[in-house]
């Protein structure tokens, strides 16, 4: 099926979804937890108010102002009266003035407070992604997460600092219009209201379809954005096997669905805007006609008449503008929903934070109890048992997917035990303060992540207040001091965006010497020396010798020349512990699952 087609027929099957009409009450319910959500927003509410208030009087003494100069300046009983005039322009002028002025004033400080509260937003929400498990972060394309930091909130604020403006000047133009109008002919207020009544009808029943399809729209862009970074993040395996037409393809079809999904709303928006259009033209018709007979009959002045004229003028053109920033509105709330959405989800590794406790001083000793853990589906870790004692060098062996990176990963709590507790020197890892945890406990993953900057500034990112002469220390006491200074910038060397301009291996040596720095209790190794060259190997293994002494290490070992060197070996097998003990015994038996990984391990390093 081509792109085209795919996307007609997903386009097809979703009317259902966005035509049906949300409830008012829960629109109304999600503006007020996300205003919830930023309280900065009241600061310094009244003032704004206030300005909003002047602002919107002043654009109403206009009309009166010039029905004043027409009827007794100009058409007056004394005939022109250019005194008058000038003062009533004089005061116009004043009042345009104070408008404009106070105008500025409202939207300076509706904007200031609106970017602060969305900036203090924007940051929870982060915090909040941040620290939900990776299970559940996994579960989620990270496109969509990202989206909700970024286009979300910033649909938010765009509202808040336009729409929301025009929608508090509108509702305040129209009521303080209204009654100007009320107060120069009840007559032509009723007509103008009942031209307009259809309208409002009309607009109100096709807001509740924005709220759906605007929603729709939210969750196309979080979709786009994944399939770009994805796209991008994976350019160079894109290239390598060939298959840019099918990314380039899948691509579009994310493009075209986010152009459905907005033309659908479009579409709705453009039939409430149209409608308010023709209220608009029906009312102004009928106040000419109306107003012209009572003008005759002798009820309506000139003036009053022509600043009737303006003051519909100022009727209409809110409620006109009303129903473009009602679809910004929908939109808007639709963000704040895919907010709430995520903020709503609780974190299931959640730091205990003031309640929690530290871990005690000293080396820490660990401990599985009755340990098991699913990723949701068959269970990855089952029922380990363990008692690593303290200052051990541990390496934990086994074939690929015997959860070995899932043991590293429950000991470090990224993730915490389906069922069963971890303990670190008799404490529930679960009621261990974060700064605790991750002060005294440092991991260093497989891939080696590092951050878009200079080698040193990664390695600096365990400990900021590490010197140039404490970093090339470091490095010398690792021995990598001359691979350092072999790369073009020495140290200062900048590494690119998740260190791409390093080799794989490299990548590995930084992160290496960033775990060394942060001098941990608990050292975790995911293979971390998986990717290094055979002679950097050797060199890393001495110096890893000296610097996992003293200190309790468990090296996740993919080559056993790490196993060679620890303290004890445990085995893991289809998500069991299965055998446990120093290298040399555990090839005693050569019929055991150990010794068959050893002798294979041999046979590939010939």
């Amino acid at each position: 099926m081509t792109t085209a087609a795919a996307t007609a027929e997903k386009a097809a099957t979703e009317p259902a979804e966005a035509t049906t009409p949300e409830p008012v009450a829960k629109t109304w319910a999600t503006i007020r937890r996300g205003l919830s959500l930023s309280p900065e927003l009241r600061t310094g509410l009244a003032g704004t108010l206030f300005f909003a208030i002047v602002s919107m009087v002043g654009r109403a003494a206009v009309p009166v102002a010039i029905q004043q100069g027409i009827d007794k300046g100009i058409a007056g009983s004394n005939g022109l009266d250019v005194g008058f005039v000038s003062t009533v322009v004089a005061i116009t002028a004043g009042v345009l003035a104070i408008t404009t002025l106070c105008g500025y004033l409202m939207m300076r400080r509706l904007f200031t407070v609106s970017e602060t509260a969305l900036a203090n937003v924007r940051v929870r929400t982060f915090r909040h992604i941040h620290d939900l498990s990776m299970l559940h972060q996994q579960s989620e394309r990270r496109g969509s997460l990202v989206s909700r930091v970024t286009s979300d909130i910033d649909q938010i604020t765009q509202f808040l600092q336009w729409g929301g403006v025009i929608l508090l000047i509108s509702a305040g133009q129209v009521l303080v219009t209204t009654a100007v109008m009320a107060y120069y002919s009840w007559q032509l207020t009723i007509v103008v209201l009942v031209a307009f009544a259809p309208a409002v009808f009309v607009i109100r029943a096709f807001q509740k379809r924005l709220a759906v399809t605007y929603g729709t729209v939210r969750r196309r862009m979080g979709t786009l954005l994944a399939a770009v970074s994805e796209s991008v993040v994976g350019a160079p395996v894109i290239r390598a096997y060939g298959v840019s037409d099918r990314t380039r393809a899948r691509l579009n079809t994310a493009i075209d669905d986010y152009r459905v999904a907005q033309m659908r709303a479009l579409r709705t928006s453009v039939t409430g805007f149209s409608s308010g259009e023709l209220a608009a033209g029906l009312a102004t018709a009928a106040v000419v006609v109306v107003g012209v007979q009572l003008g005759i009959g002798g009820t309506l002045s000139i003036g009053q008449l022509t600043a009737y004229l303006f003051l519909v003028t100022l009727f209409i053109q809110p409620v006109q503008i009303a129903t473009e920033v009602l679809n910004e509105a929908q939109n808007a709330v639709a963000g704040w929903r895919r907010v709430l959405d995520v903020l709503d989800v609780s974190p299931d590794v959640a730091d205990p934070g003031e309640q929690g406790l530290v871990l005690p001083d000293g080396p820490i000793d660990i401990k599985f109890q009755d340990v098991s853990f699913s990723y949701g589906g068959p269970i990855v870790l089952d029922d380990v048992n363990l008692d690593i004692p303290a200052k051990t060098r541990v390496a934990v062996v086994g074939e690929t997917g015997s959860g070995k990176t899932t043991f590293a990963k429950l000991l470090t709590r990224l993730m915490d035990p389906t069922t069963g507790s971890v303990k670190l020197s008799g404490v529930p890892l679960d009621r261990i303060r974060f700064d605790s945890l991750r002060s005294r406990v440092v991991m260093v993953p497989q891939d080696g992540f590092l951050f878009d900057a200079t080698v040193a500034d990664n390695v600096r990112f365990a400990r900021p207040d590490l010197t140039d002469k404490d970093l090339e220390l470091a490095f010398t006491e690792l021995g990598l001091i001359d691979w350092a200074e072999a790369l073009p910038n020495g140290l200062q060397t900048r590494v690119g965006e998740r260190g791409e301009a390093l080799s794989v291996g490299e990548r590995q040596l930084v992160a290496l010497a960033r775990a060394y720095v942060a001098d941990p209790d608990l050292l975790v190794l995911d293979e971390a020396t998986s990717a290094v060259d055979p002679a950097t190997e050797v060199r890393l293994q001495r110096t890893l010798d000296a610097v996992t002494r003293g200190r309790t290490t468990v090296a996740i070992a993919h080559r056993l020349s790490t196993a060679q060197g620890a303290d004890e070996v445990i085995v893991v097998d289809k998500g069991r512990v299965v055998q446990r003990g120093p290298h040399e015994e555990l090839l005693r038996s050569p019929d055991s699952i150990y010794a068959k990984l050893y002798a294979s391990w041999l046979e590939q390093t010939r």
